[in-house]
Parts: C-alpha cells; sequence; structure tokens
C-alpha cells in the first residue's frame, strides 16, 4: 500500500510539472508576441501651429479640429503611436471658428468629448526637442495658423528635410502645405519641385475673404516652388501621394490624407 501511495505522489507531481511547463511556455509565447508587437507598433509626430491671430483682423486662428481630430483618431484606432508637438511647445491655439455647429464631424465630436487627448494636447512637446530616428513619419494638421510660424520656423523646416533625407513620410493638410515654403532638396531646389501636390485652393481662401489678410496663398507658393498642383472642385475631399510627400486640399481632406499615411506606414 505504501508503495502504490508513492507512485499515486510521484504521478501527481510529474502531472503537476508538465502542467506548469505548459503554462510557463504560453506565458512566454504572449510575452514573445507582446514584444514583437511593441517593436513593430510605428510612431508618427504630429506637428501643430502656435499661431493665434489672424493677422491684422483683431480675430483668432490656430489649427481646425477636424484637420487634427480625423487623422488622430484614424490612424490611432489603427494602432499607431502618435506624439504630438509644436513650435513653442504647450497648448496649440484652437481656431474658433472650426469649432462652430457647422464644421462639426465625428471626429470634432469624439475630440471634444475627448478629455484625455484634450490633456495630452495641451503639453505638446517643442519641436527643437524632437529627433526624427524616434519617429515613422509627421503630420501637419492646417488651420491658417502654419501660414505665419511653422512655414518660417527653422526647426520644422530642418525636420521636415530630415524626414524626407531619411526615407520618411511627411504629410499636410489644407494650409498645412505651407510648410513647404521654405523646404529644400538636397541639391537646394525646393522639396516640392516637381511633385504633384494639392494645398488650400485660391478659390477656398477667396470663399473665406481672407485672401488680403494671409501672408501667402497657399496654391500659388507651391505653385512658385515648383510643384505639380492640382485640385478639385472647391471644398471637395481630395488628396496626393507623390512619393513620401502627402498632401489633401481642405478640411474634408483630412481623413484621406490619413487613409494614405496608414497604408504608407504598413
Amino acid at each position: 500500500m505504501k508503495r502504490i501511495t508513492t507512485i499515486i505522489i510521484a504521478l501527481a507531481l510529474l502531472s503537476s510539472c508538465g502542467k506548469n511547463t505548459k503554462e510557463n511556455n504560453s506565458n512566454e509565447k504572449k510575452l514573445s508576441i507582446n514584444t514583437k508587437k511593441s517593436k513593430t507598433m510605428k510612431k508618427v509626430l504630429f506637428v501643430l501651429t502656435n499661431h493665434e491671430d489672424l493677422g491684422d483682423t483683431g480675430l483668432k486662428t490656430g489649427f481646425w479640429i477636424e484637420e487634427f481630430a480625423a487623422p488622430y483618431y484614424l490612424l490611432k484606432d489603427k494602432g499607431i503611436e502618435i506624439t504630438m508637438a509644436s513650435a513653442k511647445g504647450g497648448q496649440p491655439p484652437i481656431d474658433p471658428k472650426s469649432n462652430e455647429p457647422d464644421f462639426q464631424t465625428p471626429a470634432t465630436i469624439r475630440f471634444n468629448d475627448d478629455k484625455e487627448t484634450q490633456e495630452i494636447l495641451s503639453k505638446t512637446i517643442k519641436l527643437e526637442t524632437v529627433n526624427q530616428a524616434d519617429y515613422d513619419a509627421v503630420f501637419y494638421p492646417g488651420g491658417h495658423g502654419p501660414l505665419w510660424d511653422l512655414a518660417e520656423d527653422e526647426n520644422s523646416i530642418a525636420l521636415i528635410e530630415d524626414f524626407y533625407n531619411n526615407n520618411k513620410p511627411v504629410a499636410a493638410v489644407c494650409h498645412a502645405p505651407a510648410i513647404f515654403k521654405n523646404t529644400k532638396n538636397t541639391d537646394g531646389t525646393s522639396l516640392v519641385n516637381g511633385k504633384k501636390v494639392t494645398g488650400f485652393t485660391n478659390g477656398e481662401e477667396e470663399a473665406v475673404q481672407l485672401t488680403s489678410v494671409v501672408p501667402f496663398l497657399v496654391e500659388e507658393m507651391l505653385k512658385s516652388n515648383g510643384g505639380i498642383y492640382t485640385k478639385k472642385a472647391d471644398w471637395s475631399p481630395y488628396a496626393v501621394e507623390d512619393g513620401l510627400l502627402i498632401t489633401g486640399q481642405n478640411p474634408a481632406s483630412s481623413e484621406p490624407v490619413a487613409e494614405l499615411l496608414l497604408e504608407k506606414l504598413k
């Protein structure tokens, strides 16, 4: 009887060891999968304006909510890790007009209810601290603000050139293609020279009665820099991809730009 009891105990111990080994192997497999996911997670830098004065009108500007929110949620929902930066850091100004009822979309409504993202947005990092090596792509939301600051910001210009020269996508929508005003190729030509691009049209700027207020017209600048500028009817969604450059015409083009960027990151 004693011998039988000993055998039963031994078998129980072996069974327990086998179970623990399987559990350990299962846990190790899960850890390996999670580690791989972590290593392959793509990272995108969002760069926003700090400029809030709409020329000498006495009105306020900044970034356009839809142009931030639509790409942000499309990318985030697909597992893209997003970091937010601005020229000076801190809270980027929101164009108050973009919060009006006529300009609400599912993405803007989601943003207005999303206190966590609003908190992150209020603490953007300074552009001068950014290293392109930490990201897979860069995206610039529009609004009139970038016409004044990001188009001329030396850190932004250098960063865009750095992303491009390291074979990483650069995306911008609506007024944000203003960022290409002073960016150059290594041979000194404009970064958009010979490239298919789009951006806020002259007609759209005229429609919002700001042609004489803005420092320059996005359409005219892209053309003068040698860009192959194309557009659709005013306010129609339209996005263009040419190599590493992805541009969108207007607020309605925000999601199409993000879709092209997402495809580029695969």
